[in-house]
């Protein structure tokens, strides 16, 4: 047996061209990943081997076996009859483009988890070379065939092997007892995508969500804590992988997470209350959104319902989703101020239906505390989206004064309204915002109609929990 380690010399060499001369191919194996020792431990005792890894310390992992030689460099590599490639999908092409210099009359095997990718990669760098190609992928790791091949599955793709050398490789890995399965790259990464794909989705999702064993463990709850050992066994970078060289998994991960989202939202009542129908809003008591919701609820007829003030767009979404209310209002555009940014900001964190836009013409009062001397006002203060709107007009006619949005709920500016009259904040800040703000917290009304357009339509969106 061969020392750990040890490098081909030319004898070495020679002895690899005269192994080339017997009735066994000599085959490498290029990468001793985890899976590359699986692949060297089904062949080392039916073939002669030349092994070949970036880092040296992987040889001394395993036993190197009398027909097992260790390649000197990337050329010695294609001495070999068959080329078998245990190494990441990212790295396949980058292997494959520097190596198509050494091409022979090899034949090329990848084990890819993935096989477009492999496919076009093949398509590439084959051209002009007398090297063939089998695509494969055994549809099992260092874990499930610890115990040996029986009756694991393996996919296989002619792709651009002479007929022989396909039937060969066939029927050999039919003798480790392994299962057969043979696709079109297209139709594997397809099928993976919904079978393995999720598997490792689930598993990676089961780990961040902390799933730890506990006494009480159903047969069904040990299968899924079987299923998170055997995916976060695996790299992130083969996780990675999977998920983004498939073309198909993306669409999984979607109809994946539709599916997550359906259930959630069946396991939550019709109505929170029956007897009432529960808005939530973003903003307090006067604020634009309580105009709006009770002008839409008049219209409509409706008399039974409930307000809940939730101040921000995060807030309504996050209440809508974990079922705390039935229907939910804010503020996404207006003409002069564009977009509220808060809205679209919590909008990307959430999944709803919308049930109707609302336009609105919005106007804007400036108010203080009664009892504040105007001259000792240095503040306005309001939502981002309200000092947008009036931003030309404040410019010309309070140039001086500081303009200012609260944090939290105070950015709803019926919050800071109600803060103002409490003396919460600042007696020297000026409000801008709604008329009746002035009558529900007693403050006096010292400018009108600051809004830059006339209209200022602002359209409020009316969203639920997707159905």
């Amino acid at each position: 047996m061969q020392k750990k380690g040890a490098k081909t010399t030319r004898k070495t060499r020679k002895k690899l061209s005269k192994k080339k001369k017997s009735s066994k191919p000599v085959v490498a194996i290029v990468g001793l990943g985890r899976f590359g020792k699986v692949i060297y431990r089904m062949l080392k005792d039916d073939f002669p081997l030349i092994l070949f890894n970036r880092s040296k310390e992987r040889y001394d992992e395993i036993e190197i076996g009398k027909e097992t030689e260790i390649a000197a460099s990337e050329k010695e590599i294609y001495n070999a009859d068959v080329v078998i490639y245990c190494i990441s999908i990212a790295s396949f092409e980058e292997v494959i483009s520097k190596h198509k210099r050494f091409f022979c009359d090899n034949l090329l095997i990848d084990t890819c988890s993935v096989k477009e990718h492999p496919k076009r990669v093949f398509e590439k760098y084959l051209k002009g070379t007398r090297a063939r190609a089998i695509l494969t992928h055994p549809m099992f790791g260092p874990d499930s065939s610890k115990d040996g091949f029986e009756g694991l599955p393996l996919v296989m793709d002619r792709f651009v092997a002479t007929k022989n050398e396909y039937a060969f490789w066939k029927n050999y890995f039919k003798s480790k007892g392994i299962r057969i399965e043979e696709f079109s790259a297209k139709d594997h990464d397809r099928i993976a995508a919904n079978s393995m794909g999720v598997t490792h989705f689930i598993g990676r999702l089961l780990n961040e969500f902390g799933f730890d064993e506990t006494p009480i463990d159903t047969v069904g709850t040990q299968y899924l804590h079987r299923i998170k050992e055997f995916t976060i066994n695996d790299t992130w970078e083969l996780f990675l992988n999977l998920q983004n060289y498939n073309s198909y998994t993306k669409q999984m991960r979607i109809r994946l997470g539709n599916a997550y989202d359906s259930i959630y939202n069946k396991l939550l009542p019709e109505r929170i209350d029956p007897n009432f129908v529960v808005y939530g809003i973003q903003g307090g008591v006067g604020s634009f959104n309580h105009q709006v919701i009770t002008k839409y609820t008049a219209d409509r007829g409706i008399k039974d319902y409930k307000l809940k003030y939730l101040y921000t767009t995060e807030s309504v979404l996050r209440n809508l989703h974990v079922g705390s209310i039935d229907f939910g209002l804010f503020a996404i555009f207006n003409k002069a101020g564009g977009i509220v940014k808060e809205s679209v900001d919590a909008i990307s964190d959430y999944t709803f239906d919308i049930v109707e836009e609302i336009p609105t013409p919005i106007r804007h009062f400036l108010m203080k505390r009664r009892e504040t001397d105007w001259a000792s006002i240095d503040t306005i203060m309001a939502h981002p989206q309200v000092l947008k709107q009036c931003e030309e007009t404040l410019r010309k006619k309070y140039p001086d004064l500081k303009q200012k949005s609260g944090k939290h709920d105070l950015i709803d500016t019926a919050a800071a309204a109600r803060a103002l009259s409490k003396g919460l904040i600042s007696t020297n800040v000026a409000i801008l915002g709604p008329e009746g703000l002035s009558d529900l917290f007693d403050l006096e009304v010292v400018d009108k109609d600051l809004q830059d357009d006339s209209e200022n339509i602002t359209t409020f969106m009316l969203v639920k929990r997707k159905d």
